[in-house]
């Protein structure tokens, strides 16, 4: 009895085992979003690992976390690591490719509580009303996550965290473009202002606005 039991187990193993194996090798999350800004604008949001934390949708999951730079300030070889709670663990991320304001092509690469090495691109083009970014991340698939992609859907889980960063990253962009709209229309004023003071000046008769010199008096 107790061998019939045995076998039928390692029946169901080897069944289960065997469905596991032949999910998909690799996979590929993503998601999209127009922002009412410049590709310029949206594209220093990605490039800057430093703008990051106005935007990602895993930033908050422990405000203590210790956050590492490195590399160039933004663009191709700039890197951020990052070491926190169980909710965000720890990791690095690295620019492979930086085309400005088309693509953002970054290896990222987990460490706790998983080990996996990925690829996140972010591609920005023209669209009606603004900039289209498109936010995915691809990899392979090994044994323990096809195991857990039966457990759980990766793929609205990630899904959903790149929806609420792109959405985030949409009202940060707005605000850099008001500001930017700001600046400019304060040096717009500025140059203008100038620019009337100088004509001005040169309009003035030679001598005007000088004092006055009153005449000797004669006795």
């Amino acid at each position: 009895m107790l061998k019939k039991i045995l076998v039928g187990l390692a029946a169901v193993i080897l069944l289960f085992v065997g469905f596991v194996v032949s999910r998909p090798d690799t996979f590929t999350y993503q998601r999209a979003a127009v922002l009412p800004v410049s590709a310029d604008i949206a594209f220093a949001l990605v490039n800057d690992f430093r703008r990051w934390t106005d935007w990602s949708p895993w930033d908050g999951l422990d405000p203590q976390q210790q956050r590492t730079y490195s590399g160039p300030e933004s663009g191709t070889g700039a890197g951020y690591a990052w070491v926190g709670n169980d909710q965000v663990g720890e990791g690095r991320m690295t620019i492979t490719e930086s085309k400005a304001n088309e693509q953002v092509t970054i290896k990222l690469e987990f460490i706790k509580p998983f080990a996996a090495t990925n690829t996140s691109t972010f591609a920005f083009s023209a669209a009606e009303g603004g900039t289209q970014v498109v936010w995915a991340m691809s990899g392979e698939n090994n044994f323990m996550s096809k195991a857990m992609s039966l457990l759980m859907d990766m793929e609205a889980m990630i899904g959903k965290d790149f929806e609420k960063g792109l959405a985030t990253m949409k009202d940060v962009a707005v605000a850099d473009a008001k500001k930017r709209a700001e600046a400019e229309a304060a040096r717009v004023a500025e140059e203008k202002a100038r620019a009337e003071t100088e004509a001005a000046a040169a309009a003035a008769p030679a001598g005007e606005g000088a004092p006055a010199v009153a005449a000797p008096a004669v006795p």
